[in-house]
C-alpha cells in the first residue's frame, strides 16, 4: 500500500507542479513546495489505522509574504479546486489548516509557537527559551521537493543544525533533573509508603525523561510521545537503550518488591523499574562522557546537573 507521503509526492509530480507552471509561471521558482508539519504522513508514519481521521492527499506551498500578497488567494482557489476532486480524501477542516498555500514566516510562527523572522533566518535566545519544544521535529520532518528561492530552506536548515550549546545544556539539564527526581529519588520514596498512583506518576516522568535525554544526546528533536518511541527505536535500531526503554515502560507496579523500612542510600534493584532506571542512568552517563560534559561515571544523575551548567 502506497503511503500518504508517496502520494503526495506523485500528486506534486503530476498535478500541482504542472498547475503552477502553466497558472503561476512568473512565480514558478519562488513557490516551496513540499509535505512538512503536522500529522503522521509528514513523518512517515501513517498506515491503514492512520486513515480513520485526517487522511488525504495534498502538499504545502510556500510563499514570502510579498508574493503570499501578490498571489496567494489566487494560488489558494486553484489548489482547492484540485483538492476537491480527488478521490478517496476524507479532509477534515484541521487537516485543510496544514496543508496548501501558507507563508514561510507564518508556517514556522504557527508551529513553533513564535514570530519567526525567516529572512533574516535567525532566533535570538529568548525565542529559543520560549519556543514550543515538542514541535521542532514537526517543523523540520518531511520533504521539500521544491525550494530555488531557499528562505523556507534555510530556516530549515538552521533549526537542524541544532539548539546553541547554552540552550543544549538547559535542556540537558532539566530532563536530568527530573529522571533522577521521579524514578532515583521520588518512585522509592512513594513505593515505600505504598502510594502507588504517586509511583505511576514518577514512572510516567522519568520514562519520558529517559528519551528525551536521549535525543538530545543524539542531537535529533524528539517528536511528540505518540511517536516518540517509534524514532527512538529506529535511532538505536533496536539496541540497548530502546530495549531497555522499552522494559521500563512495560514493568508493573508492584509493592511486593517493597517490604521492610526504607532507607534513603539504598538502591531496590529487585524491583525492575529501579532495575531499568539504572541501567538507563548508565548509558545517559556513558552519553554525556562521549559529548565531554562530564568526566565521572556515578549513574546517579542528578550528580552532573552544576556540573555541566
Amino acid at each position: 500500500m502506497i503511503n500518504s507521503r508517496e502520494g503526495s509526492r506523485n500528486f506534486y509530480d503530476n498535478i500541482i507542479a504542472p498547475m503552477i507552471r502553466e497558472k503561476f509561471a512568473e512565480y514558478e521558482d519562488r513557490i516551496a513546495v513540499g509535505i512538512v508539519g503536522e500529522g503522521s504522513d509528514c513523518f512517515g508514519y501513517d498506515d491503514f489505522i492512520s486513515r480513520d481521521h485526517d487522511f488525504g492527499t495534498g502538499v504545502v506551498m510556500w510563499l514570502a509574504d510579498d508574493d503570499y500578497e501578490a498571489i496567494g488567494s489566487r494560488l489558494s482557489m486553484e489548489y482547492n479546486s484540485i483538492i476537491a476532486k480527488q478521490p478517496g480524501n476524507n479532509l477534515t477542516e484541521r487537516l485543510k489548516e496544514r496543508r496548501g498555500v501558507m507563508t514561510i514566516s507564518g508556517f514556522y510562527s504557527n508551529i513553533l509557537g513564535i514570530d519567526c523572522d525567516t529572512v533574516s533566518c535567525k532566533l535570538t535566545e529568548d525565542d529559543w527559551y520560549m519556543l514550543d519544544h515538542n514541535c521542532l521535529a514537526t517543523a523540520v520532518n518531511g520533504e521539500v521537493y521544491r525550494d530555488d528561492l531557499g528562505e523556507f530552506s534555510a530556516f530549515r536548515k538552521m533549526l537542524l543544525d541544532y539548539y546553541p550549546d547554552n540552550i543544549w545544556k538547559i535542556r540537558i539539564v532539566n530532563e536530568l533533573h527530573k529522571f533522577a527526581m521521579s524514578l532515583q529519588v521520588n518512585f522509592a520514596r512513594c513505593m515505600s509508603r505504598k502510594d502507588t498512583v504517586a509511583a505511576r506518576l514518577c514512572h510516567m516522568q522519568g520514562l519520558e525523561a529517559s528519551m528525551q535525554l536521549y535525543f538530545l544526546m543524539k542531537r535529533v528533536y524528539a517528536p511528540y510521545y505518540k511517536w516518540i518511541y517509534r524514532r527512538l527505536e529506529e535511532l538505536d535500531q533496536g539496541g540497548e537503550y530502546a530495549t531497555l526503554v522499552k522494559r521500563l515502560a512495560e514493568a508493573d507496579i508492584d509493592t511486593s518488591h517493597w517490604k521492610g523500612t526504607y532507607k534513603a542510600n539504598f538502591i531496590n534493584i529487585s524491583d525492575p523499574i529501579i532495575d531499568s532506571s539504572e541501567k538507563i542512568a548508565a548509558l545517559v552517563v556513558k552519553m554525556l562522557r562521549d559529548n565531554s560534559f562530564i568526566s565521572g561515571d556515578d549513574p546517579y544523575l542528578e550528580r552532573y546537573v552544576d556540573e555541566i551548567i
